[in-house]
Order: structure tokens, then sequence, then C-alpha cells
């Protein structure tokens, strides 16, 4: 997978291309240091994965995602940041990142670019958990009926937004991961949503 790296610290770039590259099937296809930076480098080299720090000088790294994801609707942002601010938290999550890592343990950080590119969301438990009150959603019942979904449908949207894989999802309701990826394509197809992360945060903004 060609990742893309962007960090205001050269030292924690150099770092991050050694402990990526020690894996054979990554290659670091550039490293910049500012959100402006990371967005030219997106469009130059349209990596598999942007790996992006948030507070940068000039364009941040939430305003470089935010454009690249507006031009590239299918493109990967794993933010890796050392803040947990409740705002940025619900920018990425809003804009359709499909992580948010911490940098407190950098050998996470392969794993999460692995569940990445196979679809997954990595914002991590801790961070799931406060979804419901970032985005302000008080209640506790999911109207899936309101929102045009079944019974089954609804099911499975809570179960993303808990931060379910696949394969966890189907053990939990006793279906096979291929049914379960069937269905979310459908869910995602009819609320006109782009990935896992708009689906969460879709669930949180609609309870009733």
């Amino acid at each position: 997978m060609k990742v893309l790296i962007t960090d205001d610290d050269s030292l924690v770039c150099s770092a991050l291309k050694t402990i990526l590259e020690s894996y054979n099937d990554v290659e670091v296809c550039a490293a910049g240091h500012s959100g402006g930076e990371a967005y030219e480098l997106y469009k130059t080299h349209i990596p598999d994965i942007c790996l992006l720090d948030i507070r940068m000088e000039g364009m941040s790294g939430l305003e470089a995602a935010e454009n690249i994801l507006t031009e590239n609707p299918e493109a990967r942002i794993l933010f890796l940041t050392t803040f947990s601010d409740d705002e940025y938290i619900i920018k990425a999550l809003k804009i359709g990142a499909k992580g948010y890592l911490l940098k407190q343990d950098y050998e996470t950080i392969y794993p999460a670019l692995k569940s990445v590119m196979e679809g997954q969301s990595v914002f991590g438990s801790d961070i799931i958990a406060r979804i419901p009150g970032l985005l302000g959603s008080s209640q506790s019942v999911f109207d899936y009926q309101r929102a045009g979904l079944s019974a089954k449908e609804g099911e499975i949207i809570s179960l993303v937004a808990e931060g379910y894989s696949n394969k966890e999802i189907a053990d939990s309701i006793f279906l096979s991961e291929g049914t379960v990826r069937n269905y979310l394509s459908t869910i995602l197809e009819k609320l006109q949503l782009r990935d896992r992360t708009q689906l969460a945060v879709f669930y949180y903004k609609n309870r009733f």
C-alpha cells in the first residue's frame, strides 16, 4: 500500500517512514510537513492512505483532508495526532476520515492502516464511546423506519456505530460476512453516505 505521511515534525516523519517501511507491503511514497503540502502531494502521488497530523502551520490537517475529500471522495484519510480535542474528533467524523489515532503507541499504526485498507474505520473504542456526547444526541432510540430502513438494517447500523467489524457483526446477528457487506452497501446507497464513519455519524445524529 502507498502511504503519504504529513507531520510538521521532520523527526516524526522519519520515524514513521522507518517503522512503516519495515513492513514489506508498505511504501511511503512521500512525506510533507504542512496541510498545504499534504494536499499537493496527494494530487501528485494518489496514495492508498494519507496519514495526517492535525495541528500544522498554515493549512491544518483537517483543512487539507476536507480539500482532498472534496476532490477525491474515495480518499482514505487517517489522522495521527497527540490531540484528542472534541472539536477535532467531530470535524474528522463529519468530513469522512477513516480513522483518528493518538500518538501513544506507534505499533498500532500498521494494523490500523491494514484495517482502513479493508474498509474499516479505526477511531478506537475510547473515541467511539465519546461520539454520542460529541454529536449532542441524548435520545436512546434510533428510528430506522423514519429513515426508510428495515429493522435488520437498523440493527446493523447500530453495530457499525458501536465500532463492530463486519466479522463481529456477522457473528453477533448470525449472518455471513458477505451478507453483512451486502447489507452495508445497500444501506450506504439508501442513505447516500460514503462509508462506515459517515454511517456512524448518521446513526448518532438521527436518534429520536
